[in-house]
């Protein structure tokens, strides 16, 4: 399926204002709140559904050029953009 990029935003952060992203982010899940966000003139309104399909990813980035090695941690959330619900979801 064609995929359609409707938000990106990547800049440095130190870890606290990651979290705090990442927690603003969970309250609003949490509470079932639609939330925006936003980055310059760029921004994107989501209201996802009560459960969604979760997807955790940790990657090794290596460098042809000899440099050090990257990690790379990816959290993903995923949902049929009509809301219905994506069935059981298991986290080990």
């Amino acid at each position: 399926m064609p995929e359609e990029t409707l938000f990106e935003s990547e800049r440095d952060m130190d870890t606290t204002e990651v979290a705090q992203y990442l927690r603003t982010v969970a309250e609003h899940l949490e509470s079932g709140d639609e939330f925006t966000l936003e980055s310059g003139s760029e921004s994107v309104t989501l209201a996802p559904p009560g459960r969604v399909e979760f997807e955790v990813e940790v990657e090794r980035e290596t460098s042809t050029s000899g440099g050090s090695p990257e990690i790379e941690l990816e959290f993903e959330l995923e949902w049929d953009e009509n809301g219905t619900d994506t069935g059981d979801l298991t986290i080990e």
